[in-house]
């Protein structure tokens, strides 16, 4: 029986990878051997959903231009691995694309499967690399690289619930189906937990509750889980500032906290890293200091500005007007998914979306908002600019996702 088993994890994964290569290979191609496929599919509609497309890369190069600026002066900064990541994700963007997304309804739980094991790694001694306090990566054997699981534990936590929700079709009527769902969510919660990453795991929250809510979940099972949240929130805070009791929360997680309501308390720390993230967005003024000029960043006077705190970095440099046309592309990128969420009919394709938008919209309003005070601070990056490898491979092949979605809608849609 394990044999046989084997075996079917074998060929799935097989079928995955030979899919995405032969997408890739006819994107390439454009498809020149097809034409009458090609006429066709045309005189209905685009092969790309433009709207989303044209945002995701307007991001991803406003990106690379914002990375690049830091690099003049954070070494951290690595301006040729952040390319490295774009291109990478371009191609398992442009492979996906290709590949039919319905597809990976048979495969999301195997996928699943291998992020967890991916998650566990770095609890093993010898494997994990350790980035400010978090054991989340993880060094590839032989090479001087590392990649982050729980980045791509998003896209396959989307695929998972959006597979096992499309099964109510929108009517959800069972008590034990939501608990089941919920369940099955608090997986990958944990794990990441483990690491410790509590931002990337609310994320991985946020993004499954949108699922299990769009997939019918009713109103008040939804409130009921929401209470007990808080509850659970208020009794964790309460056991980590109580003396006697067990902390759960690490103190760097507890400062965070505090320094929201009272960014005094921690003058040195926390809320050191949220006064300068105030002063570098307030001081880029209306049209920024330009590129390669952020005095915040460049004299580090603000940390993490590559990546916890680029949209600050970006403000600094860019200015009022850098900071609109950062939010209009992002509105552009959020709201043409949900409209494209509206008019699929597949229950897994619509589901998929759901959780797509709704990612980058809490990523979106978490970064920009711990900016600027008034988010708590957490290490969740800015889409297509933050600095990593990971998260910019990640968050290309969601792209890619939201393009095949499109491009394998029904001809008569």
């Amino acid at each position: 029986m394990a044999s046989g088993s084997d075996n079917n994890l074998g060929h799935s994964l097989g079928t995955v990878v030979h899919g995405i290569a032969t997408g890739i290979s006819g994107a390439l191609s454009k498809n020149l051997r097809s034409p009458r496929v090609s006429a066709a599919s045309s005189s209905r509609r685009s092969n790309f959903y433009r709207p989303q497309l044209l945002a995701a890369l307007a991001l991803t190069i406003y990106g690379a231009v914002v990375i690049w600026s830091a690099s003049l002066t954070i070494p951290a900064a690595s301006f040729p691995r952040q390319m490295a990541g774009i291109v990478i994700g371009l191609i398992l963007a442009l492979g996906l694309w290709r590949y039919d997304y319905r597809a990976l309804v048979n495969m999301s739980k195997v996928l699943f499967v291998i992020d967890c094991a991916l998650m566990i790694m770095p609890l093993v001694p010898g494997l994990s690399h350790n980035v400010n306090g978090a054991t989340g990566w993880v060094k590839v054997p032989l090479v001087p690289l590392t990649f982050q699981p729980s980045e791509f534990a998003k896209i396959v936590t989307i695929l998972l619930m959006a597979s096992l929700a499309s099964e109510y079709n929108g009517r959800m009527t069972s008590l034990r189906d939501y608990v089941k769902l919920c369940g099955v969510l608090l997986v990958p919660f944990m794990l990441i937990l483990l690491q410790p990453d509590l931002g990337t795991g609310l994320i991985v929250l946020v993004m499954g509750a949108a699922i299990i809510i769009c997939a019918g979940a009713k109103r008040s099972w939804v409130l009921v889980t929401i209470a007990l949240i808080v509850l659970f929130a208020t009794l964790l805070i309460a056991t980590s500032v109580t003396p006697g009791l067990p902390h759960v929360l690490k103190q760097y997680q507890l400062n965070r906290l505090i320094v929201f309501v009272d960014p005094s308390v921690d003058p040195s720390g926390n809320g050191y890293n949220l006064q300068q993230a105030k002063i570098a967005v307030g001081s880029g003024g209306f049209l920024g200091k330009g590129i390669g000029n952020a005095s915040q960043a460049g004299s580090g006077f603000l940390p993490e500005a590559q990546t916890d705190f680029v949209f600050a970095l970006l403000a600094e440099e860019f200015g009022f007007v850098g900071t609109i046309v950062l939010l209009g592309l992002f509105g552009m990128l959020i709201f043409s998914t949900i409209a494209l969420a509206q008019r699929v009919e597949a229950p897994f394709g619509k589901l998929v979306l759901v959780g797509i938008a709704t990612m980058w919209s809490f990523q979106l309003l978490q970064n920009v908002g711990m900016c600027i005070g008034i988010m708590p601070i957490t290490g969740i990056p800015l889409p297509f600019i933050s600095f990593g490898s990971s998260s910019m491979i990640m968050q290309l092949m969601t792209v890619g996702l939201v393009q095949s979605v499109w491009h394998h809608i029904p001809k008569t849609a």
